[in-house]
């Protein structure tokens, strides 16, 4: 509830930063500014004044408006009804503000993130009786919020005692009392089926774990080439064009995650407009319904206020952490953090702070750090294992990845997947550069591939790897005097690279068969093509022109199997194997009996 006694007035507007005089405030704590109640929050304390950024455009408001403190920081509400939600970037639910105001945001609006209406069925654990000794995480009963997601209902952070009484099973509306805990000092606390969290603190667990199973996405380059774990921190950095927004969508739909949540900070309408349109249309490839049923949104286009950019991605990691403390494993994919960068560079500079680079804050690198830190494997408060991936899309001007953003986001995660705009241009999606991308999880998503694809993965990446580094420094001797100074061998090594290339990297989302690719079928495709390349090596070695090998049919199959077979089909991509195996079989016979032939 609002608290009364903490009013006070505006003295100062500078844009989105609003000076006001307010007895009692605290940093950090939320406030309503001017006479629309515009949604604001503490951001620093000059004696009896305090320094307010607005989420909401100030055009109009004036000094001597009143001021209202809230009494709590920036919070989002965590209970039953998140999922399948729209939220802009302040958690405020979009398709109710479009039944009160219309397709524009009325400034000022305020309305629940959580529907108070609705009632959910709930089911009390059976373990739990009354006197039972309850602290956080402890699992108070189930509410099955979608048909995918089984919301547990957990004691909040903060609160630990005896169960004095908790709620039998029965229909509830989240503010209704489920159970009762009396703490050490004799308070009692009354539970509901939602509380709130602020966002700028990290939710509490037991202790964190190392990752140890690879998050699949379904797209080859990532899952083979540069493998992210659950728990991991990534960032896909690349310039306008290069396919960044493609390449979260496709994590974001074919991930194997239990949720997924959605941050398009600062992007342009239509992107996230296609988003909000496609996503509700998808099935879920893992349980046959609806994406939506656990997928979360929160979208803050490039038009809505600067500053609640900056708001957005604490309230997605928030509420990723609160299904996290329930024991899922979550994806937040955040588009894009350079957006978001940009509403702190613009804060500062009104606040007067001394610009370093390229206009940012001296602070840049650090909230970037405490951001991608809560991403994380951690046990829970209730015995289980939770997770947060944290993907971050940068958007570095001219595809500049010095520029600090970049840089220090580099410093910071362990999965790099680098976006090249001459990828791009030649119509090479998804544009992730095999030389500058990296991945600091291939030893741990090693055990899991040995064990549940095949034993010999890690030698088949290294393979294509090193044939792609190769076919780089080829490449430049070719540029150079031309493909006629290359060797049979040299010229077969760029052969091999390019099958690598076009028949196991490059990836269609558009295209119904090849845009999920499952963990068999991309092992399949790789050795495929690196057994191609080994036989016609040695073909080479037995005298056999590199031209014949080149114009074999095979290779031209080989860049379209792909989309030829579903990662169900993985007999007929076996049986292709068997007609190279023949077909290379027969070439290595006709040139034994030409060398027989030859020698007699």
């Amino acid at each position: 509830m609002t608290d009364t006694n903490k009013s006070g007035v505006i003295r100062d507007i500078n844009g989105p930063i609003v000076t006001i005089e307010l007895p009692g405030i605290r940093s950090g704590e939320q406030v309503k500014i001017g006479e629309l109640g515009l949604f604001g929050e503490v951001i620093s304390l000059r004696g009896r004044q305090a320094v307010v950024q607005t989420y909401e455009s100030t055009d109009g408001v004036r000094p001597g408006e009143p001021a209202v403190g809230v009494g709590w920081p920036l919070s989002v509400e965590l209970g039953p009804g998140l999922m399948g939600g729209i939220f802009d970037g302040v958690q405020r639910p979009l398709a109710k503000i479009a039944l009160e105001s219309g397709d524009y945001i009325r400034r000022g609006i305020s309305v629940p993130a959580l529907d108070r209406s609705k009632q959910w069925e709930l089911t009390p654990s059976a373990e739990l009786e009354p006197g039972a000794t309850v602290g956080p995480g402890t699992v108070l009963g189930t509410v099955q919020e979608t048909l995918t997601i089984e919301h547990r209902i957990l004691v909040p952070p903060g609160v630990t005692g005896e169960l004095e009484e908790i709620a039998p099973a029965g229909d509830y509306d989240i503010e209704s009392t489920i159970a009762r805990v009396r703490d050490a000092k004799g308070i009692s606390h009354r539970l509901s089926m939602y509380h709130r969290w602020p966002v700028r603190k990290p939710r509490p667990y037991l202790k964190r774990d190392d990752g140890i199973s690879p998050l699949i996405t379904g797209q080859r380059v990532i899952d083979t080439f540069f493998p992210q774990l659950k728990g991991g921190k990534g960032a896909v950095p690349g310039p306008f064009g290069a396919g960044k927004t493609v390449v979260q969508q496709q994590i974001a739909r074919w991930s194997n995650a239990d949720i997924v949540i959605y941050v398009g900070c600062g992007e342009r309408g239509n992107e996230l407009v296609d988003v909000l349109e496609t996503f509700p249309e998808l099935d879920d490839p893992y349980s046959g319904r609806k994406l939506m049923e656990r997928t979360l949104l929160v979208a803050n286009t490039s038009n809505m206020p600067v500053v609640a950019r900056e708001a957005s991605i604490y309230v997605g990691i928030t509420m990723a952490e609160y299904y996290r403390d329930m024991g899922y494993d979550v994806v937040m994919l955040a588009d894009s953090t350079s957006r978001w960068a940009e509403a702190l560079r613009e804060v500062s500079g009104r606040l007067g702070q001394m610009p370093v680079e390229e206009g940012y804050p001296a602070y840049l690198a650090s909230r970037l750090a405490a951001i991608y830190e809560r991403a994380g494997r951690v046990e829970t408060f209730n015995a289980g294992s939770g997770s947060v991936t944290l993907v971050g899309a940068v958007s570095p001007p001219g595809g500049d990845f010095s520029e600090p953003v970049t840089s220090h986001t580099k410093d910071i995660i362990e999965t790099f997947w680098a976006l090249s705009k001459e990828l791009a241009d030649a119509r090479h999606y998804p544009s992730i550069d095999w030389v500058t991308s990296f991945s600091g999880h291939v030893q741990t998503a090693a055990q899991w591939w040995h064990k549940e694809v095949d034993p010999n993965w890690e030698k088949r990446r290294a393979t294509a790897l090193a044939l792609l580094a190769r076919d780089a420094e080829l490449l430049r001797i070719v540029n150079l005097v031309g493909p006629e100074a290359l060797s049979s061998a040299q010229r077969w090594e760029l052969e091999g690279a390019a099958l690598i290339k076009e028949g196991v990297l490059q990836q269609s989302a558009l295209d119904e068969i090849d845009t999920f690719c499952s963990p068999a079928k991309q092992f399949a495709l790789l050795d495929l093509a690196i057994s191609i390349f080994k036989q016609g090596e040695a073909l080479i070695e037995l005298g056999v022109p590199v031209t014949e090998l080149q114009n074999l049919p095979l290779l031209a199959k080989m860049r379209r199997i792909k989309s030829m077979y579903s990662s169900e089909q993985l007999d007929q991509i076996n049986g292709f194997r068997e007609e190279v195996d023949q077909a290379m079989e027969a070439i290595r016979i006709e040139y034994a009996k030409q060398a027989e032939v030859f020698s007699d």
